[in-house]
């Protein structure tokens, strides 16, 4: 990769974000093959922090994975989203809402659907979600706040994941795995290292880091932006993800 210039570029602004609400919308046309992929694809960017909120409310975690399961395979119904209309609130709300009445419509049969039953699962990782799990804080915490604290940390990996392939497809793989440590907070290197290793100058190492952080900011706020019915609504739900995780 050429080492960044003074006026070496951060990615452009992506086109914004197709939102959640209009993936779960397309989903409910029968014939479109595609919309149930992108519906597919939101699951396993949320299915964690609902995991954890099942898992704080049942008592044996085999349940928890069978419950889990069984949830995102109705959701991946199409007549399962037939009552969903496009006001809707905050997509998060939704969901935790659809896992609720499916928790207590469960606790109303004697046994749930065979696990797997004949339906399309999805590759959940569950035996990294029990390590996950177990490293969770302490059980007074409730299942509500475990399951926004989940779902504000999977939006922020989805947004370092975003940025991160920009970088890669820009040639630029190398500068971002320098820099990436100013977002995470992990210790990063200094300014004037990272232009040794690249062979680039202290302040264009400086300006890239503020392209860089620049950057984040936009692309939270198309995640957050794609979660929620208006634009009006993505300061407060910035507010609330940050309040999720204690900040």
């Amino acid at each position: 990769m050429p080492p960044p210039s003074d006026d070496a570029s951060i990615p452009a602004a992506g086109h914004f974000a197709t939102t959640h609400w209009s993936v779960v919308l397309q989903a409910q046309q029968r014939a479109s093959p595609a919309a149930r992929d992108a519906l597919a694809a939101l699951c396993r960017v949320y299915w964690y922090p609902l995991y954890a909120y099942v898992r704080r409310r049942v008592a044996s975690a085999d349940r928890a994975e069978e419950l889990t399961q069984e949830f995102f395979a109705r959701l991946l119904e199409k007549n399962y989203l037939d009552p969903v209309e496009p006001a809707r609130g905050r997509f998060r709300a939704f969901l935790l809402a659809c896992c609720k009445h499916f928790l207590a419509n469960e606790r109303d049969r004697e046994h749930a659907q065979k696990r797997g039953g004949g339906r399309t699962l999805l590759p959940l990782d569950f035996h990294g979600a029990a390590d996950r799990y177990r490293r969770e804080p302490a059980h007074e915490e409730t299942p509500e706040r475990l399951f926004e604290r989940r779902w504000a940390l999977a939006l922020l990996d989805e947004t370092l994941e975003r940025l991160r392939q920009e970088y890669e497809r820009d040639g630029k793989g190398a500068l971002y795995g320098r820099l990436k440590g100013a977002l995470v907070g992990d210790g990063a290197a200094s300014y004037r290292e990272i232009g040794a290793a690249l062979g680039a100058s202290e302040a264009a190492v400086k300006k890239a880091a503020q392209r860089l952080r620049q950057r984040y900011r936009e692309l939270l706020r198309e995640q957050i932006a794609a979660t929620v019915d208006g634009p009006e609504q993505i300061d407060d739900e910035i507010r609330a993800l940050f309040a999720a995780l204690g900040a």
